[in-house]
């Protein structure tokens, strides 16, 4: 076998020691005298048991359900790995379930499901969704993962959402309208070029859709998603325009190019047909479509972010799921809808207008404001807890996610602050 790296063996020593993984169970109540032994499993245990039977919303009042979402995948696309299987991908969910504890206070458990079966997995989650108040599926290959999302919003009554689609989509969403009310562009006349077409692209579209961008074209591994093709599944189908066009016409005049493929899947000969003052995301990991430095040389008029932290404006999807997931999951909404989507990414918008604490300076050793290198709120901001959070509850409510009749958002707001500490 070849020497590890030093990367490497420090990634591997840090899964292994002290202790193997990243999670553990802790008890929330003290179990430390006969009494309250009794209280916790036999016999005290039977009356909230009964009280559930008679009243399955009384779970949320005597078990972790009210704050508890499982981190589910199938490891069929797994960060840039590709298909390495179930057990492979638990890393990575335990990371995920890391990220909620730490950025939402949301306790989270991983769960990898053995099958690549839609029915299967379909089923099995169905089954364990009881436990949970919420599910965030994860890395789950396309276009399996479409209609996996879909059967189980449908079947469930608890919030579930493919983050790999939907938080690029909200982060990426916001950066938009950021970069737009810098360049004087109107959302509604932008023309939008999606590199890619898995998971990620389709939601983004959707989503650029819901917000007024009509003028979007997508392209896959063969090229331009038109009507003339015959390989297109029903999801490519969405984003075909009606007839083929050369490369330098798609790119010409574009407003905003979004990067969802991998390094090289569009160039700086590409970007230099692009209209005044574009907007550039190349958000592949962790090699974007093309370097920061790269674009700047050709285009430096380019309002540019991509997804890697040691840049500026990292669409990182740690901006969205903990606090979409928070906000949803305090007015238990039934699902994540596309209003709560839309009001998650207009809070990231507003909040990154606003002053940046000097704790969150320190840690980028920079000082950071409004403008074309900070587009978007970094994961340190305390801020986004609330902001994000309470923005998502009241889109739940007001859409009907949520049959919540008292709300106040204010002293909600106030509940929040104090989550993290």
């Amino acid at each position: 076998m070849p020497k590890k790296t030093q990367a490497q063996q420090e990634a591997l020593d840090y899964h292994e020691f002290p202790r193997p993984g990243k999670l553990s169970v802790e008890v929330t109540k003290a179990v430390s005298t006969q009494k309250e032994l009794s209280l916790a499993y036999t016999p005290g245990v039977a009356t909230p048991c009964l009280e559930i039977e008679k009243d399955p919303d009384a779970a949320y009042k005597y078990t972790a359900k009210s704050n508890l979402v499982a981190v589910i995948s199938n490891g069929t696309a797994v960060l840039g790995l590709g298909n390495i299987g179930a057990l492979a991908s638990k890393p990575v969910m335990e990371g995920k379930a890391v990220l909620f504890k730490k950025f939402s206070a949301i306790d989270s458990y991983d769960i990898e499901v053995d099958t690549e079966s839609i029915d299967r997995f379909c089923s099995v989650v169905t089954a364990i969704a009881p436990s949970f108040g919420g599910i965030n599926l994860e890395d789950i290959k396309a276009p399996e993962c479409f209609e996996i999302e879909k059967r189980l919003v449908a079947e469930l009554d608890i919030p579930v959402m493919h983050d790999d689609q939907h938080g690029t989509a909200v982060i990426s969403t916001a950066a938009i309208m950021n970069a737009c009310e810098l360049t004087g562009k109107n959302i509604e006349d932008i023309k939008v070029v999606i590199v890619g077409a898995g998971a990620a692209a389709i939601s983004c579209g959707r989503l650029y859709k819901h917000i007024g961008i009509t003028n979007i074209l997508m392209l896959d591994s063969c090229g331009l998603v038109h009507k003339g093709r015959s390989d297109l599944n029903v999801y490519k189908h969405e984003f075909a325009v009606d007839t083929y066009l050369e490369r330098e016409k798609i790119f010409r005049t574009a407003d905003v190019v979004v990067g969802l493929s991998k390094p090289g899947s569009f160039t700086t000969e590409d970007i230099m047909h692009m209209g005044e003052n574009p907007i550039i995301f190349t958000l592949a990991n962790p090699t974007p479509e093309i370097m920061p430095s790269e674009t700047k040389k050709v285009r430096p008029d380019a309002i540019i972010a991509t997804g890697r932290s040691d840049f500026s404006n990292q669409v990182n999807n740690v901006l969205g799921f903990p606090f979409i997931f928070r906000g949803a999951l305090d007015v238990r909404a039934k699902e994540i809808n596309i209003e709560m989507k839309i009001a998650a990414s207009k809070a990231l918008a507003a909040l990154a207008k606003k002053e940046v604490p000097k704790d969150v300076c320190e840690i980028y050793n920079r000082e950071l404001s409004f403008g074309k290198e900070y587009l978007i709120p970094t994961p340190f901001d305390k801020r986004l807890i609330v902001e994000v959070s309470s923005a998502v509850a009241k889109a739940a409510i007001e859409s009907g996610s949520s049959t919540l009749k008292e709300f106040d958002i204010n002293a909600y707001k106030k509940e929040l602050a104090k989550r993290l500490s």
